[in-house]
């Protein structure tokens, strides 16, 4: 009989991290621990504290990074945690999702690793074919290509095995977590942290998403002054995780015909349709791709939203 716990990572956030919790205490089978890791000023404990029927544990991380968080709460996990995940705060689960979820691992493979929620709001790639072309994107879901780019996970009617996993809606067997960590290279908000954690971990388990343990991520639109951020970051961070799993196939070539792309059709989009955000974040990628090119690489620790 498995036990299972979730961290939650949390900043600045008490609308969301308060819809979040709701969603726990209505689950037909609540998780055994909770861990929120607040790295908010002030702290939002006193949303924590209107949950007194679940099984928190509270603790502060300041400065906050999602990664430094995610090890910190996991640091915490009772002995007889058998499975624990990732939850970002602003996802609605199900109220059969943790019930279904466990119902998957019960009967799972014994190499099975780590799975994820079906998300179900998740928007529908665009442009996938000439995308393809350009190393940026796969129409199998959940794919890690040579590039470092990655196809979404989607909303998905059946099981399906993946490369990666997103996150904020992951569980692990408890041998994972004991072995593997958050890279704390990703600074803030990470961006593609959970590539780089959940690629690690396939390299010696089986990735899973599972159709029925499903739940909803309300991210918030990112913040129009940052898109140039965003864009640095699209290349930084695909930079870095390419060239730590060269000796798994990774491309650096690959990882610059994408960039190149990316570039393009970020410009394209934003020309055409006269789209700001678009054309300030291809004029990031071609600040961080420049920034690559002379050696000058960034951590990026500032929020996006």
């Amino acid at each position: 009989m498995h036990k299972i716990a979730f961290v939650i990572p949390t900043k600045d956030r008490p609308i969301d991290l308060r819809r979040m919790l709701n969603s726990l205490v209505k689950q037909e089978r609540k998780p055994e621990q909770i861990i929120i890791v607040d790295g908010s000023k002030p702290s939002i404990k006193n949303v924590v504290n209107d949950f007194k029927k679940l099984n928190i544990d509270y603790i502060t991380i300041y400065p906050p990074s999602l990664a430094k968080q995610r090890n910190a709460g996991m640091a915490l996990l009772k002995k007889d945690i058998t499975l624990a995940g990732y939850l970002d705060d602003d996802v609605v689960l199900e109220k059969d999702a943790i019930k279904n979820m466990l119902n998957f691992w019960n009967n799972a493979k014994p190499n099975t690793g780590g799975t994820v929620f079906n998300i179900i709001n998740t928007q529908p790639a665009k442009w996938t074919r000439v995308k393809s072309l350009l190393f940026l994107d796969s129409p199998t879901p959940g794919k890690l290509l040579m590039s470092g780019c990655t196809s979404i996970l989607g909303h998905q009617k059946n099981n399906i095995s993946v490369d990666w996993l997103c996150g904020g809606a992951t569980v692990w067997k408890r041998e994972v977590i004991d072995k593997y960590k958050y890279d704390e290279w990703f600074k803030g908000i990470g961006y593609l942290e959970d590539v780089d954690f959940s690629f690690n971990v396939k390299n010696e388990y089986e990735l899973y998403l599972v159709s029925n343990a499903k739940l909803a991520h309300y991210s918030r639109p990112v913040n129009s002054e940052k898109y140039f951020v965003l864009g640095k970051w699209q290349i930084f961070n695909r930079m870095y995780i390419v060239k730590k799993y060269r000796y798994r196939g990774l491309s650096i070539t690959k990882a610059w015909v994408a960039t190149l792309g990316l570039i393009f059709l970020n410009l394209a989009i934003g020309l055409i349709k006269q789209d700001k955000n678009a054309i300030n974040k291809g004029l990031g990628n071609i600040c961080g791709a420049y920034k690559q090119i002379i050696g000058k690489e960034e951590q990026l620790i500032e929020q996006l939203k």
